[in-house]
């Protein structure tokens, strides 16, 4: 089956801009056992501090990309890593709701 989610992205002005991706991603939950609210709020919290280490991580790895001479590719990695913090502040917004804590 053909999804189409509509996703927003950032340029480099920071302008917010909105496009379609279609994908034939199947996913069902059919058998599995919901998790429990309290082990919804402990993976969504790991998740959130997983990939805010990711973030550093690449955050580095533009930094080392660009001290050999790799400017494009680390101006490509500091744009992911941007991207990256807006969808950890999505997370995070998240997660404070599901806390109780708007």
């Amino acid at each position: 089956m053909l999804h189409i989610r509509t996703l927003c992205h950032f340029d480099s002005h920071g302008h917010q801009h909105a496009h379609e991706h279609a994908c034939r991603h199947e996913h069902t939950h059919e058998g599995a056992a919901e998790p429990s609210g309290e082990q919804t709020l402990a993976l969504m919290s790991y998740m959130l501090e997983h990939n805010r280490s990711h973030a550093e991580e690449l955050h580095n790895i533009a930094h080392a990309l660009a001290a050999q001479g790799k400017r494009e590719a680390a101006g490509m990695v500091g744009d992911a890593v941007h991207y990256f913090g807006h969808c950890n502040d999505k997370l995070e917004a998240a997660l404070n709701l599901v806390k109780g804590e708007n």
